[in-house]
């Protein structure tokens, strides 16, 4: 007897303690994920929300650069300096061309060609080209590129300071006047160099910079393809002053293969575009002011964020970061990508990225699509990423802006917190454990008196009671079981008033001839009728209609429905048999027969489809109702012994079911036994022969609502 008390005082004292350990591990566990994941989606969520934020601010800060130097371009454009100077620029230029070159100029020229701009050309692109292909095409090009280039004694990055070459033409005489003014436009502004173009002839007839552009042709020669050539094409047409022409960055010759954008604006005379203005763009003020003069991580971007800018040819209009902070690590990571060898190499000769590097992300093609967005994609580093994305607005170009974090920098605090909750949770799993140990053992006394009260109880003996040592749970247990027996009475009570509610929900869920029947004793209900009218009706796409709908919503507005429809078939006389999901059926002719069952399904049905309609108008959304409806003979029946189910079996139950199935949505569609019974009271219109499953092609009606 020992024994087994020692058996039981541990087994129950295991049991408690296990129990109490596992709900506390459950709690932990609980919060610890729930506070984790909402954490990180609060991380998240602000993370998106400065990248976004960022992305806004650079958006912004690019279109206004563009837009102030559209303004800037089309007031030097419309100033009377620039039109001036553009006039008598070009009567200079043709008047050098009339006159000609001697044939040793010609030579000191094309030997600076072969000496000096060819072999820096070379080893940029990896290759030399044809001497003939750069070579001036006209005695205006030599003569001015001999005195402002070649002659110039000053080094290539200072051309621009030579305002008279001393030759004594009239070029020359003009270009003293207007040189030192241009060049503080320019400077001004922020232009990288300030060109002017004929459009007769295609000639740049002046520029700030004096590169090797300068006097060339944009209509044959080198030059006829690049990007300042389709600017000066494209501002030569238009008389209104205020046209800008933007060519987007590319890789542009006279500047050692930097990337280049244009922006041109036609100068106008009295009604005629006598010339063209043209702003050569540096790449650098771009990537200054995307990369916000590479001090990323005062803007917010920590380690590893950036922003950069993407054209529609995938390739980068800015430098990425880590091209600035470790270019080393940068092109072992382009590497590792699988990046072109031939991108590799040139982003190393030309030293920079830009117009080299392709990014083709998730993020780059939504942007260019014209698609604002964020989310975690893989960069082009390769790595995931979260990333806000969107296009710009700049006429002339399709650029994509993107700023980015690398997502292990971002989650960074998310996973210490992870470490965090894992140690806490443990300390917190070993005090439950110690206060579970102590628990089970002191409620083991209370429970075994209970326990052998509970036995005495079992026993017989109803009189019994236990004594009551405190006010807990325990205590209250103690007490509830003193009144138990008590209680018995008012239970029975209660029971038989339960009984009688059961009765009730009986009569709602049977027929009230078959409920009285079942109530008699009778087993086994099944009965044959000879003639009975079945319609089944379904709500056409309905799950695709509630799929974004919580199941309480889907619920209410299906009873709602369906109780509109209950109080239709009571008011016609009609048996609902069953609903399934959003489908409905109903019978018409029992249990109790009646004569004119057709005509009440087919009312009932227009009922239908009429309230489907308006309750689809009342909760805003469209719903629409197929129903098939179907005569002949069925065999009802009442199913199980728990759960009773009403319910009929036949051919004329199927037809029916695949008349509503094979259906048009707000339309009855009947076979022909309801067509012949009924063809003189409803307008239907034959729809022909329908394949049926398991019928072959069957006769078909629609009554159209």
């Amino acid at each position: 007897m020992t024994g087994s008390s020692r058996s039981v005082h541990w087994g129950l004292a295991a049991k408690l303690f296990t129990t109490l350990v596992l709900l506390g591990a459950i709690a932990v566990l609980i919060t610890g994920v729930l506070g984790y994941f909402h954490a990180r989606d609060a991380l998240e969520k602000a993370i998106f929300d400065q990248l976004t934020a960022a992305r806004q601010t650079k958006t912004r800060q690019v279109e206004d650069y563009f837009r102030t130097i559209d303004a800037e371009l089309r007031l030097l454009a419309n100033s009377k300096m620039v039109v001036d100077a553009t006039r008598e620029f070009r009567i200079a230029a043709d008047k050098l061309d009339r006159d000609g070159t001697s044939p040793e100029l010609r030579d000191k020229v094309g030997a600076w060609y072969a000496d000096d701009f060819l072999p820096a050309i070379a080893r940029v692109q990896g290759n030399e080209p044809a001497l003939a292909d750069y070579l001036p095409v006209d005695a205006a090009s030599y003569y001015l590129q001999y005195h402002y280039i070649v002659a110039n004694p000053n080094p290539k990055e200072r051309r621009k300071l030579i305002d008279d070459p001393g030759d004594g033409s009239d070029y020359s005489k003009l270009h003293a006047i207007y040189h030192p003014l241009m060049r503080a436009a320019a400077a001004t502004v922020g232009f990288f160099d300030l060109m002017m173009a004929d459009p007769k002839s295609g000639r740049l007839i002046y520029t700030v910079e004096k590169e090797v552009d300068f006097a060339t042709s944009l209509q044959v020669g080198p030059y006829r393809s690049t990007s300042v050539a389709a600017a000066v094409a494209r501002c030569a047409v238009p008389l209104d002053r205020s046209t800008v022409c933007l060519e987007d960055f590319a890789p542009y010759a006279p500047s050692r293969g930097a990337p280049t954008a244009f922006m041109a604006a036609p100068v106008v005379d009295r009604g005629v575009t006598i010339g063209v203005l043209i702003a050569q763009l540096s790449n650098e003020e771009i990537d200054n002011v995307v990369t916000g003069g590479r001090r990323w991580r005062q803007e917010g971007f920590g380690e590893t964020g950036e922003a950069y800018l993407v054209g529609p040819d995938h390739l980068v209009r800015s430098g990425p970061r880590a091209f600035y902070e470790n270019r080393e690590n940068y092109f072992a990571e382009l590497k590792a990508v699988g990046a072109p060898e031939e991108e590799i190499a040139a982003i190393r000769s030309y030293g920079t990225p830009v117009l080299h590097q392709r990014v083709d992300t998730k993020a780059t093609q939504a942007a260019l699509a014209g698609v604002e967005g964020m989310g975690e994609i893989v960069g082009y580093r390769g790595v995931p990423t979260l990333a806000s994305w969107g296009p710009l607005a700049i006429p002339g170009v399709n650029w994509a802006l993107v700023a980015k974090i690398d997502s292990a920098e971002a989650f960074a605090p998310i996973y210490q917190l992870r470490r965090d909750l894992l140690v806490v949770g443990g300390l917190v799993l070993l005090v439950m454990a110690a206060t579970a140990a102590w628990l089970s053992r002191a409620l083991l006394g209370p429970l075994r008196e209970l326990t052998a009260g509970v036995k005495r109880f079992a026993a017989g003996d109803y009189g019994t009671s236990v004594p009551v040592r405190s006010q807990d749970e325990i205590g209250q247990l103690c007490s509830a079981f003193n009144g138990m027996v008590e209680d018995l009475h008012q239970k029975n009570v209660v029971i038989e008033n339960k009984n009688r509610e059961n009765e009730l929900l009986l009569l709602n869920v049977l027929p009230a001839p078959i409920a009285n029947r079942l109530r008699g004793g009778e087993e086994g209900i099944a009965d044959g009728f000879a003639e009975v009218t079945v319609a089944f009706a379904d709500l056409v796409g309905f799950t695709a209609l509630t799929s974004d709908m919580p199941p309480g919503e889907v619920v209410t507005l299906l009873n709602k429905l369906f109780t509109r429809f209950d109080a239709a078939a009571l008011d016609l006389g009609i048996e609902k048999i069953k609903t399934v999901g959003d489908a409905y059926m109903a019978v018409c002719g029992l249990p109790e027969p009646v004569a004119n069952h057709a005509e009440r399904m087919v009312r009932m049905a227009i009922r239908m489809v009429h309230i489907a309609r308006e309750h689809g108008i009342e909760h805003n959304t469209s719903m629409k109702l197929r129903v098939g409806v179907n005569t002949g003979p069925v065999v009802a029946g009442v199913i199980g012994t728990s759960k009773y189910i009403y319910d009929l079996w036949g051919d004329t139950v199927n037809l029916a079911s695949r008349m509503e199935s094979g259906g048009i949505p707000d339309t009855i569609q009947v076979t022909r036994p309801v067509y012949e019974k009924l063809k003189d009271q409803f307008a239907f219109e034959p729809r022909g022969a329908i394949e049926v499953k398991g019928k072959g092609k069957v006769e078909a009606w629609l009554l159209r609502l």
